[in-house]
């Protein structure tokens, strides 16, 4: 009987980042997860859900160490953007003044000190918009100040065009911070002055230059629990997912239109801690703000259910954070150890109070 040649399929373009829209059924046998898929896992009994997650954790990360990044605001407050979370607001007052971009001598000693006591990669944040070409420049000169101390970097810096990410690149950026926040559906309810479609075309034009993707979200700002579950959905469809991904546990700060949000119930947030290493088993899952108010069992409980890396230092751009010493006993308690990124990958890094 003849036959008909099958003809090859060409390679498939790269996929641009845009709205997570359900796939059909013939294209999810291993992912992309749905909303549903995601929602189920957050539903499960929560030791079951917690022995899963440290089962995928322990495959994919043997050593169980924990990455320590510190984070410095490099420009601080004036922001005109209205995300209801946040203390850098213009619109909003909350005691926070706008200051200059902080200098290259200022940075590098901040740098230094923060490797000094053990941090391994190093964030800025600045509080823009969208950076102008004259921005990025000066910023490129901090980059390469950190990168000349041995540390990996990182940059939050707003909203970003392919030419400007290609210039971060270009200086030696490692990874760009620009997190969703939360699902779309809910997202207007947080933030006006920017569309969801925005950090969406940000990401892209990171990923388009070359440059790792740290990106996640914060829990606690009264969203629903199916607004988790597109959250992570939207992260983990990501193609590929964040190398990185920061989990947030909303800082209420007096002045903010989410000062006053019902707190997030502990066990909840170590559930989508849980999800988060299930459905991005080799993303560095950030244990990021709110710390402070968890204490050391929640905390625990977090590393159980994946997180291996949190923020190192007494404060978060402008918000406060656990003395590192604190982490250092914590950590030491808990039998886990620092990484350094910056040597080999088998490298363990002592911790110092």
């Amino acid at each position: 009987m003849p036959t008909t040649a099958v003809q090859p399929t060409p390679p498939a373009a790269a996929q641009a980042v845009q709205l997570h829209r359900r796939p059909p059924v013939a294209q999810m046998p291993a992912g992309p997860w749905s909303v549903e898929a995601i929602q189920a896992l957050l539903d499960k009994p929560f030791m079951d859900l917690l022995f899963q997650a440290q089962s995928v954790h322990r495959e994919h990360w043997p050593a169980g160490d924990i990455e320590l990044a510190t984070l410095l605001s490099v420009k601080t407050g004036g922001c005109p953007e209205n995300c209801g979370y946040c203390p850098q607001s213009a619109e909003f007052d909350t005691g926070v003044k706008a200051e200059k971009l902080m200098s290259v001598q200022e940075v590098t000693a901040a740098a230094q000190a923060a490797k000094d006591a053990g941090a391994t990669r190093f964030c800025m944040g600045a509080a823009w918009r969208a950076p102008k070409d004259r921005d990025i420049e000066k910023v490129s000169e901090l980059i390469g100040a950190v990168k000349g101390l041995g540390m990996q970097t990182c940059a939050t810096l707003g909203m970003l065009e392919s030419h400007q990410a290609q210039a971060l690149k270009d200086a030696g950026l490692d990874y760009y911070n620009h997190n969703l926040d939360t699902a779309p559906e809910y997202y207007t309810d947080v933030v006006s002055t920017r569309a969801y479609q925005d950090r969406l075309d940000t990401l892209q034009h990171v990923r388009g230059a070359g440059i790792s993707v740290c990106c996640g979200g914060i829990v606690g700002m009264g969203e629903a629990p199916v607004h988790r579950a597109g959250l992570l959905a939207q992260l983990a469809n990501l193609n590929p997912y964040p190398e990185s991904v920061p989990i947030n546990s909303l800082v209420r700060v007096p002045g903010t239109p989410l000062a006053d949000s019902e707190p997030v119930d502990p066990l909840d947030f170590v559930r989508v801690i849980a999800v988060a290493r299930i459905t991005m088993p080799k993303a560095r899952v950030r244990l990021s703000a709110g710390r402070q108010q968890m204490g050391d069992a929640v905390q625990a409980l977090c590393f159980m259910a994946g997180a291996n890396s949190i923020f190192y230092g007494d404060k978060l751009l402008v918000t406060g954070n656990p003395e590192g010493e604190a982490d250092v006993k914590l950590l030491a308690k808990l039998g886990l150890k620092g990484h350094r990124t910056t040597r080999t990958e088998t490298d363990e890094l002592p911790l110092q109070a």
